[in-house]
């Protein structure tokens, strides 16, 4: 199957944006777990940072992540004129 220079662009695109979103994801799941002691000494609206971290931080990061891959894939979508069309 003969792959267009187009096609490529778009992949690399998004391999590329998606590579990044798991590295973000991957700082905030195990990184700043593994760190949980050191950051427990800075102090965040009277918690330590590692537990809003777990306890809120982490799950709010998530939530951006998972947004702005939407958000960047309908906008990649678009670009290449690969967008689904709406449904009336």
């Amino acid at each position: 199957m003969q792959v267009s220079a187009q096609h490529q662009a778009y992949w690399n695109k998004t391999l590329r944006m998606t590579a990044i979103l798991l590295a973000i994801w991957f700082v905030f799941t195990f990184v700043i777990g593994f760190f949980a002691i050191p950051l427990s000494g800075i102090v965040i609206f009277g918690w330590p940072l590692s537990f809003y971290m777990g306890a809120q931080g982490s799950l709010i990061v998530y939530l951006l992540v998972i947004w702005y891959y939407q958000h960047y894939m309908n906008r990649l979508d678009e670009e290449y004129g690969v967008a689904e069309g709406e449904d009336a």
